[in-house]
Parts: C-alpha cells; structure tokens; sequence
C-alpha cells in the first residue's frame, strides 16, 4: 500500500496555507533504501518447510524504510514485514514480492518502481510467483486503488477552523471503493487457476487512527479522522465480502489493532503518522505493527 492505508510510501508533504502536505524528503529517503538495500532473495529454505509460502501485496504488507531491505530496492520490501514474520512462525518457505504502490493491476501486469523520483526499473507481475505448489498464499491490496494515503495527506492541517476535507474528498472514495470490488474478484479467481491447493488469505488494513483523532499530534481535524478510518473500514468491508465469497479466509486488522493507532505513545503504535517515530514510511506500519500482523495472521492458521 503507499502511505497510510497504502498511498504514496516515500511521501510527506510541507506545509501550505491550510493544507500540512507531508513530504519525506526523496533524497534521504533514497539514501536510507539503498543503504538498506541488499538485493538478494527473500526466501526462507524450502528444506525447512512443509509449507510453500508465496506473499503478494502492497506496501502495508512489504514494510518499507523498516530494517532490513531486501529484494528489488523501490519495492521497499523488509525482511521485518509481516510475510516475513508469519514465514518465521510457521516455518515456511516464503516467496516474498509484495511492494510498495502496488495495486490490483500489479498483480498480473509488471509494475514501474521508483526511489526518490528516481527510477529503479520494473518487476514482473505478482501472481508469476504462484505455483501449482503453492500452499499459502496472502494477500494485501486495494489501498492505492483508492488512493487513500494521498487523500489522508491532503487532509492533514494545522488550522482548527479549516473546512474539513470530507466534503471534497467522500464520493470520490466512495466509488473508487465500490469499483474495487470486481477488480479483487479477479485477483481472488487468477490466485486460485494458479494455485488450486492454495489457502488464501486476505487481510484487510488495520486501525490508522482513533475516533475523532488526535489533532494537533496527528494533523487531520476530528471529523476527517473519522471519515478517513471510515474510508479504511469501507475498504475492508470490500475486501471482506470478497475473499469470503471466493472460499478465502479474511483477516480482520482492525479489532486487533485498537489502542495501536498513531495518536499513541511511541511504544504502543503499530503504525506510524505524518511523522514517523520509528523506521517505517509515514502512515504505515512499523516493525511492531508489521509483527503484530504476523501474529493475528498466524493465529487464524493454527500456527
């Protein structure tokens, strides 16, 4: 997902007039991937597992600016993510190509990548790494279908008395979420010519931030914090209905996740705000949330 629900992951804008434009400067964030950055495979020895792992997905599921990277450097794919994570508990082997800014097109279609404005060439379409072995298989997508972690930044102000953005922004979300449903449809039906055996697991996103917010340590005001976590949850409610009328299991992120947002302490939030206090893009998850992931995952299988 980019940023927040899996928007622009590099991103923070500056401040406008009204508007808090988060923009994580592209050529720290560029220095800090490629310093990270080992291209090497992401998968753990299939010698050790019975069970044969592929994860697909968006940046909520990738974990980028988390240590360390690995594989193809604009994807922003962390050995910390929860694929990685989950492929620890249940002794797996993981064929990992989750990536930031995917959207459902990227799963059958290659996908451009970049670091800082710079480009940092294409990967193939996610679903080439399913096979007629495939086991397991997870899925995180549908965030940069509908934009939302663009939206949630240009909701972001320091003004109290500025208009909220729901107005501007609400059918616009609304029917993009709508449209998303038949394009996970046909993701759930291309996993599954391509994996028959597979379980599928789909999970939604977690709990960004609480009812009403937290204005100014988040800078979204009240009524647009509640229309953005609506938003997720609309999302959800998509990805929900879809996976489990394809016979896949649905992973609900934000239940487990409340207590956990980005109006918390340091130490309690799984997902960081408009400026990170951990290693992880702004409007994602951290290393903690990314683990935390893992374990309600795993906890739905039995691991």
């Amino acid at each position: 997902m980019k940023p927040l629900f899996s928007g622009r992951p590099f991103t923070r804008r500056i401040v406008r007039s009204r508007v808090v434009k988060s923009r994580v400067v592209r050529g720290a964030v560029g220095a800090l991937v490629l310093a990270g950055a080992t291209l090497g495979g992401t998968a753990v020895p299939a010698s050790a597992a019975a069970v044969e792992y592929v994860a697909l997905g968006d940046s909520m599921a990738s974990g980028p600016l988390i240590p360390d990277i690995t594989g193809p450097v604009g994807c922003g794919r962390s050995t910390h993510n929860y694929p990685h994570e989950l492929a620890s508990k249940l002794g797996a082997s993981l064929r990992d190509v989750t990536c930031s800014g995917a959207k459902s097109t990227h799963m059958t279609q290659s996908q451009s990548t970049s670091v800082g404005g710079v480009d940092t060439g294409t990967v193939p379409p996610q679903l080439d790494a399913l096979r007629a072995s495939t086991t397991l298989v997870t899925l995180t997508i549908g965030g940069n279908d509908v934009g939302l972690v663009g939206i949630a930044q240009d909701c972001a102000t320091l003004d109290p008395t500025a208009t909220p953005c729901k107005g501007e922004f609400e059918e616009q979300v609304a029917q993009r979420t709508r449209d998303f449903g038949p394009k996970l449809s046909a993701v759930l039906d291309g996993i599954r010519a391509r994996s028959p055996q597979a379980r599928i697991v789909v999970t939604g996103y977690g709990l960004y931030i609480k009812q009403n917010g937290c204005w100014p340590v988040q800078p979204v005001l009240p009524t647009d914090a509640n229309f953005l976590q609506g938003s997720v949850n609309a999302l959800n409610d998509v990805i929900r209905q879809q996976t489990t009328a394809h016979g896949g299991t649905y992973i609900d992120l934000v239940t487990p996740s409340a207590g956990h947002d980005a109006c918390q302490s340091s130490s309690k939030r799984w997902v960081e705000g408009y400026v990170p206090v951990h290693a992880a893009a702004p409007l994602h998850p951290n290393a903690q949330g990314e683990a935390a992931y893992a374990g309600v995952i795993g906890a739905a299988l039995g691991a």
